[in-house]
């Protein structure tokens, strides 16, 4: 796992805390949570794209 791939996840990970606290803390916001799947799918993407 290359540098930018490791930090993509470290990022998707950091937003899922901050995420969650803000839900917990506020109440839910879609927009937070579908904007934080988008950023997993991408992740995803290019940890698939990186490792064929």
């Amino acid at each position: 796992m290359s540098g930018s791939t490791k930090a993509m996840g470290v990022l998707t990970v950091g937003t899922l805390v901050v995420v969650t606290a803000y839900t917990a803390a506020l109440g839910s916001n879609g927009w937070l949570w579908f904007g934080w799947v988008v950023l997993g799918v991408v992740t995803l993407g290019v940890v698939a794209s990186r490792g064929s």
